[in-house]
């Protein structure tokens, strides 16, 4: 059994910065307290100065196998993430085959049974014509239902509104939504394509991809939702417009419609379109500095109720295509954690608010076993964060298997030194341990 004493450390926690000591024993946080006395068989790891974060919970990723394993595995992806703070995922069906059956979900676990750095969960897809296979999910291991509503992955669009009501109406399974509305998307790219042929500018993805086709695909979730009483969460929400259709005005734990934000509609904007290109080329698409203000405005007033990366690595290569060829997505899970602190940093946000959202949240919305936050008896996921001890993202200390990140070039202040998973130091002072201490997620839900 492994032992580790964390002295003197800031432990941010349920709204709260307190100086402190935990104690992790094998798997568990078995003891917090303002100072414990050290024994001869701990490891005692000094954190003066950093802050002692609960383990990040991402609960939109994209790690791409099976199947699309050129552009990251579970192994390549988990590694980068624990290296980024994130000690926990849950990733989405649009894999190649997509998981829509059973036996294809439970594929996906067993891959990363042997091969996962963070803890994992898979997310069931649904499609115009599984509803028998839905209602096989078991909401104690699995983390939901994922749906499509707008076209970003081929063949997994669930457009027909009567199997939508049908779904809506059949499983208690969480609902995590992708909303953008199809006609809107084609019509404008339609347009676009009459303008410019084939070589249209990536400046217009967020025009083609508009406020429009989200606020119209947004809305009518919510209102399936309402109407049928699912429990709906809406994935990365990219605009001022669709912060109406959801309400700050009750506890997290009392809301039925619940709301996500990605760290790429916190950063960039249209404006970044100049020299990023199809590098910050995202569904749905980055937008406006006003949707930016109003997407941080929403996150603080507790409107949005968490934060993600919707992790997506796709090659070089894909990348440098036309935009009408490049697909869309890109890496964060490395760099998400340090992106919130320079926030920080620059006035936008507490880092416990960081940790509610980042930490906390996602652990309540899943109703996630254990984890999300430092209490005794909880599992040691666990981040150590030096505040000041600046560094540049290059491409020698990127991990990502496609090797490339959006935030290449930018220095941050804030690094991560020390990640644990399950009481197993994973991460330290810039490299992986080779330890595959992932666990399977369960949830405190009745089957």
């Amino acid at each position: 059994m492994s032992t580790f004493l964390i002295k003197n450390a800031k432990i941010v926690n349920e709204g709260k910065t307190f100086e402190g000591d935990v104690l992790i024993e094998d798997e568990l946080i078995t003891q917090i307290d303002t100072s414990i006395s050290a024994k001869p068989n701990y490891t005692v790891l000094d954190a003066e100065g950093s802050y002692l974060l609960p383990g990040a919970i991402d609960d939109q990723v994209h790690f791409r196998e099976p199947g699309l394993t050129h552009k990251g595995t579970i192994a390549s992806e988990s590694r980068a993430a624990v290296a980024g703070g994130i000690t926990s995922f849950i990733e989405q069906p649009n894999t190649v085959p997509n998981a829509v059956t059973q036996e294809l979900l439970e594929d996906k676990y067993q891959i990363a049974a042997t091969s996962s750095y963070a803890n994992y969960s898979f997310m069931m897809g649904g499609t115009n014509d599984n509803l028998e296979e839905i209602l096989k999910t078991n909401p104690r291991n699995v983390a939901g239902l994922k749906l499509f509503l707008g076209s970003s992955t081929g063949n997994m669009l669930v457009d027909d509104q009567e199997t939508l009501e049908k779904i809506f109406s059949s499983t208690k399974l969480l609902i995590a939504v992708h909303c953008e509305d199809e006609g809107t998307i084609k019509a404008n790219l339609a347009a676009y394509t009459a303008e410019f042929g084939e070589d249209i500018p990536v400046t217009k993805h967020h025009l083609i991809r508009s406020e429009e086709a989200c606020y119209l695909s947004s809305s009518k979730a919510i209102e399936l939702a309402k109407k049928t009483g699912a429990r709906l969460h809406v994935f990365h929400l990219s605009t001022a417009k669709e912060m109406e259709l959801f309400t700050n005005k009750i506890p997290l734990e009392e809301k039925q419609i619940t709301a996500e934000v990605c760290i790429h509609h916190l950063w960039f904007t249209d404006e970044d379109y100049a020299t990023k290109g199809n590098f910050i080329k995202w569904n749905p698409a980055v937008k406006t500095a006003k949707d930016k203000d109003a997407l941080w405005k929403a996150l603080l007033n507790d409107t949005i109720d968490v934060i993600a990366t919707d992790h997506a690595p796709h090659t070089l290569e894909e990348k440098n295509q036309k935009y009408t060829k490049a697909p869309s997505g890109g890496p964060l899970v490395q760099h998400a954690l340090v992106a919130l602190f320079e926030a920080h940093y620059q006035g936008k946000i507490s880092v416990e608010k960081i940790v509610e959202k980042f930490c906390h949240n996602p652990a309540k919305i899943f109703k996630i076993e254990k984890r999300g936050f430092i209490r005794e008896g909880y599992y040691a996921d666990l981040v150590l964060v030096q505040p000041q001890q600046p560094w540049t993202v290059k491409k020698e200390n990127i991990l990502y298997k496609c090797g490339w990140s959006p935030f290449e070039g930018v220095n941050f202040k804030a690094r991560i030194s020390h990640t644990f998973v399950n009481g197993k130091l994973v991460y330290q002072n810039g490299k992986v341990k080779e330890v595959v201490a992932g666990k399977r997620l369960l949830f405190d839900r009745e089957k």
